[in-house]
């Protein structure tokens, strides 16, 4: 999902090039799916096949708090599944008793992230080879009374 989406075409391409979110990272941090329930039946017939469909992801990290990865599958995108990503996102940091989740935003996603509630602090300067831009360095506010 990650190195298939369109936000990663073109000069950012290389940020994801041989990413993996793999177990390794999956025990390291609290990584959530969304996930669409895909059931058909065929006329007729008793056949009925149920599948999941990944429609998006993100990973908190908990020390110190961070979103490190947020992304909804191409497919997915506009029908709310980013909105309710971050909602969980914050419930969960509420829940662990964090007050503040830092994201350093992909420079196109900025805009989202803000939409939902994020905001901007900082730029994070580039890091050649793999970033060569600058990436805005924004935060939720989630303490226990919610967003402030």
């Amino acid at each position: 999902m990650v190195r298939s989406s369109r936000a990663y075409e073109g000069r950012y391409a290389a940020m994801v090039e041989g990413y993996r979110v793999g177990p390794d990272y999956i025990e390291a941090h609290r990584v959530f799916v969304a996930v669409a329930m895909d059931v058909e039946v065929e006329k007729g017939a008793d056949a009925v096949r149920c599948g999941e469909r990944v429609l998006g992801f993100y990973a908190l990290v908990v020390e110190p708090a961070e979103l490190d990865l947020m992304f909804v599958g191409d497919q997915a995108q506009g029908y709310g599944i980013g909105r309710r990503l971050v909602e969980h996102m914050q419930e969960e940091a509420r829940r662990l008793g964090i007050e503040r989740v830092r994201v350093v935003s992909h420079p196109p996603a900025e805009g989202f992230y803000r939409s939902v509630g994020a905001r901007l602090v900082g730029m994070v300067p580039a890091n050649p080879p793999v970033v060569m831009w600058d990436r805005p360095e924004l935060a939720f506010l989630v303490g226990s009374q919610g967003e402030r």
